[in-house]
């Protein structure tokens, strides 16, 4: 049975505190009255109470990574689709939004920094507490707001540092007339800033505590940070034409670096081994499951590829004794609780609400009384590799790109039972009168196919329905997305305009019968993951040329850092042997720029779903190209008599979307350009005249 993650209700949890108590802390009263607020900090529970109140931005609207259109936006991109709010969705994928468009997330993250600075200063005064409890809220403090600047960084790109020795406490950001900080001024400030937090955290905690930052936290954000700075968006080639050089403070500052910098690659390649070196972390793995242990909704383990390498060996250097589909899987449904998740270095909290809305937009409408509204997209779906590692016949052929397989595409279909069709559990569907044939497009595929892509004709296990009146058959149930079927194209209700639907954070048991929520079970949001850090490690390796030297966090090491095989696997290595698929020719490695694509298909399709791919696109400067590109997948106006046809790509015109430059960063809020008249616009959005 699923493992429930028995986390608190909220934000974070000390003492036996429960987050909600921050309700009990009107906090901004006690910003323009200094005797209160020394109350306040003479007090043990107001004390954490404020604590807990500045975590709680944390987990506002936006401020989170996983979740649907409703709450987070920007985890659509090119590779996932939300299809509930058409007109909402509509102007954030054609850029047709303002500069008042979703933006509660740049006060949320003020109003936290404020709130964490506030503590940072006071909480000392307290002689209630301990002094190891006192320098460990302070560290959380510290991280908490640092994070509150990346989660503005990666939006907004270049904001206002609000300085804090001497800064007056009774008065907002805003009043000060600040103007920004460069990109590199402010991950410096973010990077440093976590150093600090990491030598005061502990380097883990307990199981009541999973919401609550530890040193690998801070070093892990810090490598996050330090990674954007490194990237083309902030280090650009001296060829590169795109430099962003009208992106300027009044003064003509640029906010943005308009020179290359190798070194940075290199200082972000250094933080992400100060996290690998802390030995904490490591990879998701499940152990092999056999036929005789195989039930509905978990397969026995398909044996994966015979590639002379990892197949002959045990994790951690092979895959051998371990199952990729479930090793995926498992990190994202829940079945692997927070506790014991030795894989997420970062979470907000269980993100039950995100989470939980998530799982149901994902499931179909029936039987699992699902939305039917989130899916992939035809260029996702042919991201993930074959069985062999190889790509599939016809990825992105509609495309015709360079990087496209110009074969055709795999046509016909397989039956139920088939042996060696590399479909987890499979062939065990043998009742022909129940099951039927699925495209032999989504036959042989790589294990994290999957467990992220609820293909035409995939079955959902959705377990829980045995235990709800009138749906305990409603097990194991098979959907298509043909026109005319449940799931299927309809003028009037929800349907997937690819095709293809999403499962990734579905669990075995979850569904939704009459409505029921109990059954989509909780999950853990994977803010910051051990397997971000390694990729981010080799992709930062990658781009070196020359050898550099670089202290590690703590200043007890100092790191020689160059360009080298043998380190950049490191990084790929063990996300390819989890994944179930063999590792990159030789020849890949020595190419560099061969391997940076590689890398970046890799995180596409390691971290979909993930709120990540819309952010590396801008750091990449790829967005411009991926994300203008037409949106293909099923011809879903084509009903079963015609299958074959609905699986030739085609546009999916419900799909329409569009980038322009200024689409890179999101605009400043127009109230917040006339509150400080040292803020300036991002380039191509409205300025306050």
């Amino acid at each position: 049975m699923i493992k429930k993650i028995l986390y608190m209700v909220g934000t974070v949890c000390m003492s036996g505190m429960m987050y909600s108590c921050a309700d009990n802390l009107d906090a901004d009263k006690y910003f323009k009255d200094r005797m209160t607020l020394e109350d306040v900090f003479s007090e043990k529970n107001r004390t954490l109470q404020w604590l807990s109140h500045a975590y709680s931005y944390l987990s506002k609207q936006d401020n989170v990574d996983v979740g649907t259109e409703q709450g987070t936006i920007f985890n659509f991109s090119d590779d996932i689709f939300f299809y509930g709010n058409k007109s909402l969705y509509a102007q954030f994928k054609r850029g047709t939004y303002n500069e008042s468009f979703r933006q509660q997330s740049w006060r949320d993250c003020y109003d936290g920094i404020r709130h964490a600075a506030i503590f940072i200063h006071n909480v000392d005064k307290n002689d209630k507490l301990t002094p190891e409890e006192r320098m460990d809220y302070k560290a959380q403090a510290r991280f908490v707001r640092a994070y509150y600047y990346w989660l503005l960084l990666r939006k907004y790109g270049p904001v206002i540092i609000a300085p804090d020795e001497g800064f007056d406490y009774t008065q907002s950001y805003d009043q000060l007339s600040i103007p920004r900080s460069s990109y590199d001024e402010c991950a410096d400030y973010i990077a440093e800033e976590m150093k600090v937090a990491a030598a005061d955290l502990p380097l883990s905690r307990g199981a009541d505590e999973m919401a609550m930052p530890t040193k690998g936290a801070a070093l892990a954000v810090r490598a996050k940070v330090l990674l954007y700075a490194a990237s083309p968006i902030n280090n650009p080639h001296p060829e590169d034409t795109e430099k962003f050089a009208d992106m300027t403070n009044f003064d003509g500052k640029n906010l943005l670096a308009q020179e290359y910098d190798e070194k940075k690659w290199a200082k972000a390649a250094a933080a992400a081994l100060d996290v690998m070196k802390l030995g904490r972390y490591e990879l998701n793995t499940s152990p092999v499951r056999t036929e005789e242990n195989a039930v509905d909704g978990f397969p026995a383990t398909i044996t994966p590829y015979k590639d002379g390498d990892f197949s002959e060996k045990n994790w951690p250097d092979g895959y051998k004794n371990i199952d990729p589909y479930e090793s995926y899987r498992s990190l994202f449904n829940g079945e692997v609780g927070g506790e014991s998740n030795t894989e997420i270095i970062f979470s907000r909290h269980q993100n039950n609400n995100g989470l939980v809305d998530f799982s149901r937009c994902s499931l179909p409408l029936n039987p699992a009384n699902g939305n039917n509204v989130i899916g992939i997209t035809q260029k996702q779906c042919d991201a993930y590799y074959m069985y062999d590692g190889t790509d599939c016949p016809g990825k992105e052929r509609e495309l015709g790109l360079e990087r496209s397989d110009m074969r055709p595409r795999e046509t016909g279909f397989v039956k139920p039972g088939t042996k060696d069709t590399h479909i987890p559990g499979f062939d065990k569907l043998v009742d022909a009168k129940k099951y039927e044939e699925v495209s032999k497009q989504y036959v042989n595929r790589e294990p994290r196919f999957y467990a992220s892509v609820a293909y035409s004709g995939y079955v959902w296990p959705l377990l829980s329905n045995r235990e709800v009146t009138n749906t305990q058959n409603l097990i194991m149930q098979q959907v298509f997305y043909y026109r005319g079927e449940a799931n299927g194209y309809s003028a009037n209700g929800y349907y997937l305009p690819t095709g293809i639907g999403f499962n990734k954070y579905v669990s075995s048991y979850d569904s939704a019968p009459e409505g029921n929520d109990n059954k989509i079970y909780t999950k853990t949001e994977p803010a910051i993951r051990y397997a971000d850090i390694l990729l981010a490690y080799a992709e930062s390796v990658n781009e070196l040329d020359g050898q550099h030297e670089v202290q590690s966090w703590d200043g007890t090491e100092t790191y020689n850092i160059s360009r080298s095989v043998d380190e950049i696997k490191k990084g790929i290595r063990p996300v390819r042997c989890r994944a179930g698929v063999p590792d990159y020719a030789a020849s890949v490695y020595q190419d560099k720029a061969e391997l940076r694509d590689k890398i970046k298909r890799e995180r596409q399709i390691e971290f979909v779903g993930e709120g990540q791919r819309y952010f590396d696109l801008r750091r990449w400067k790829d967005a411009s190209f991926e994300e203008s590109m037409d949106v293909y997948g099923c011809n879903i106006l084509i009903a079963k008599e015609k299958k074959e046809l609905f699986h030739v790509p085609s546009i999916a015109k419900d799909l329409t979307s569009v980038f322009t430059r200024k689409m890179y960063f999101w605009p400043i809020p127009m109230d917040e350009l006339k509150r400080n008249k040292n803020l300036t616009q991002n380039p191509g959005w409205m300025y306050n005249d």
